[in-house]
């Protein structure tokens, strides 16, 4: 059978993001304005053969609480339960994001080097990159290794909004 996901429109004041949940963990949590959010969606409704129907779950509550909080400067360290949909590689990469302090910043060689995969650079920013969890699995604290901000699926200034908000610790 077609397993169904819930969606669910979360309001921050860096923009209106969209939340996607499963039964019992979240599978997306993205700004609604990034670009190929759409093909994104699609692409996650493949994997899981799910049919997507508005909703609401106890992880997209969580998930909108702590977000709430984190914005407001008073939590570091997001809760809510995650599912990763990647390979091996791109799971390693996500979890080493996970791992880079609240108001810290790593440079992709350097993850590329945490994971075991120091050539593999190209591959940990592509990785980066297809994150599904905005925010909450930190690719914003990833940053060039001269220190440019470089890309940013969200858009530079939100990325410069958080680390400076992040810096204020």
């Amino acid at each position: 059978g077609n397993q169904i996901l819930e969606a669910a429109w979360i309001d921050t004041k860096l923009g209106p993001m969209i939340a996607i949940s499963a039964e019992s963990a979240l599978v997306l949590l993205e700004f609604v304005d990034r670009r190929g959010l759409e093909r994104e969606v699609e692409r996650l409704r493949k994997k899981l053969k799910a049919a997507i129907i508005p909703g609401r779950t106890p992880a997209i509550d969580q998930v909108e609480a702590e977000l709430h909080q984190y914005l407001a400067g008073d939590l570091k360290e997001f809760k809510t339960p995650l599912s990763f949909l990647g390979s091996d590689f791109q799971k390693s990469v996500w979890g080493a994001l996970q791992a880079i302090p609240y108001g810290e910043t790593r440079s992709y060689s350097e993850i590329a080097a945490i994971i075991g995969r120091p050539s593999a650079v190209r591959a940990v920013a592509r990785a980066n990159g297809s994150n599904q969890f905005s925010i909450v699995v930190p690719c914003h604290r990833v940053i060039a290794s001269n220190g440019d901000l470089t890309g940013y699926g969200g858009g530079l200034a939100r990325k410069r909004w958080l680390l400076d908000h992040e810096a204020q610790k």
